[in-house]
């Protein structure tokens, strides 16, 4: 175990982690990124070496959230620092990009619950109402840092009506915003991993073109049986089907998103042309209305004709 590695590992994921109380806007989105120094470096030595740093990087993230007044942050470390070390073990595995992603999304899933099992333990909650709070929480301070703000009072009325509309959106929907938000911070810390590694000579996995990939066919039925449960007269299974068409759609837009990027690759788009259709799909939900169709009709459609060569070999 080289110093020089240890020590970087250590202070990036410090640095990144603390970012989202440290950096307005911008910190939360770094904090994501916190997997990526454990993934680099346990792929770089081995996961026996990355497992020491993780712990001494434990041990300081546990001293300094107490003293800056975040206990939460140590909660946020244990996941993304395991999240790192699961993706080098991942990386490891002759599987496609799609399955990485969907193992890597599966294992946080359980390591959160049953992190959130034990907390609720501790203070006799169920696990619901605990992320229902977490959720809620976050939706109050976001209100207070507004009237402090100074807006005018009917602008903190609005507010104060959006947030109760978000909390009752949040009850219907955690469970698909758990699921959806642990599978794209897998996905961001797989894509930023790619260039990581190279301009280091690290080698990356062969996880296959990912401008071919596609959303498994026999998931539509899912989608069609998650629609039709919504006109049944039965509230637990229209929460489960509404949870199910979120989280189903969501990977059809990914499925959407590598049709663009085949295109983009068969014509040799332009870099700066790509980031504009990327913030485009970002900040405009139709277009990821539309990416989600596209995936969805592809197995007929056949854009990018895959389904047909497979035909013919």
């Amino acid at each position: 175990m080289r110093l020089i590695d240890a020590l970087g590992c250590v202070g990036s994921a410090i640095i990144l982690l603390l970012a989202s109380a440290w950096i307005p806007l911008v910190g939360p989105f770094l904090s994501l990124l916190t997997p990526l120094p454990f993934l680099y470096y346990a792929t770089k030595t081995g996961l026996k070496a990355g497992l020491k740093v993780a712990v001494i990087t434990g041990i300081v993230v546990g001293l300094l959230a107490n003293m800056a007044g975040y206990p939460h942050m140590i909660t946020l470390y244990v996941e993304l620092s395991l999240m790192g070390m699961i993706l080098a073990a991942i990386y490891k595995r002759p599987i496609s990009f799609g399955l990485a992603v969907f193992w890597g999304t599966v294992s946080m899933l359980l390591i959160g619950i049953i992190i959130i099992v034990m907390i609720g333990l501790t203070k006799n909650l169920g696990p619901p109402t605990l992320i229902l709070d977490y959720f809620q929480r976050n939706l109050r301070e976001t209100l207070q840092l507004y009237q402090n703000m100074g807006p005018d009072q009917e602008g903190a009325l609005q507010l104060q009506e959006y947030v109760k509309v978000m909390v009752e959106i949040i009850a219907r929907i955690y469970p698909a915003l758990l699921i959806v938000g642990t599978g794209f911070i897998v996905w961001l810390n797989m894509v930023i991993s790619r260039p990581l590694f190279r301009m280091t000579h690290l080698e990356y996995p062969d996880f296959g073109p990912t401008d071919r990939w596609l959303a498994p066919e026999r998931m539509v039925w899912g989608l069609i049986a998650a629609g039709f449960s919504l006109f049944l007269p039965l509230p637990g299974l229209k929460f489960l089907a509404i949870n199910a068409i979120i989280v189903l759609s969501v990977i059809y837009v990914f499925h959407g998103l590598s049709i663009v990027l085949f295109f983009f690759n068969k014509y040799h788009v332009p870099s700066w042309l790509r980031i504009g259709a990327y913030l485009l799909i970002i900040f405009q939900q139709i277009v990821m209305v539309g990416l989600a169709m596209a995936g969805l009709f592809d197995q007929w459609v056949d854009f990018r004709k895959i389904h047909s060569k497979k035909v013919t070999e």
